[in-house]
């Protein structure tokens, strides 16, 4: 999936084609941190306060959540910057005409 994206972003020259690689690249590095989280035989992170203080943790029996709150925030990042840049295609679009990378580079340099 990552060389898939990394093509998109290199090889092609419409700009949205390029923000759909930039989002399948974003998304699978998402996937991969969630994917580190995971811990097979685990329960989830939320104990008795009362049984913690008195035999502690055995951090073998517990997911940590740390890396899956990061991703949470990571695809919020992402949902955003999606966002800024549709409306700044939008308006090169309307500037000049086009997407492709050529043409707009050829449109400035006049």
């Amino acid at each position: 999936m990552d060389c898939l994206a990394f093509y998109a972003m290199i090889g092609k020259r419409n700009l949205v084609k390029k923000l759909l690689g930039m989002n399948i690249f974003q998304t699978a590095i998402i996937l991969f941190f969630v994917s580190t989280g995971v811990k097979r035989g685990a329960g989830i992170p939320i104990l008795d306060k009362y049984e913690v203080l008195k035999h502690g943790v055995d951090p073998s029996g517990v997911v940590n959540p740390l890396p899956h709150v990061l991703m949470l925030t990571a695809i919020v990042v992402s949902v955003s910057i999606t966002g800024v840049a549709l409306a700044i295609l939008q308006r090169i679009h309307r500037e000049y005409g086009t997407l492709e990378e050529d043409e707009i580079l050829e449109k400035i340099s006049k």
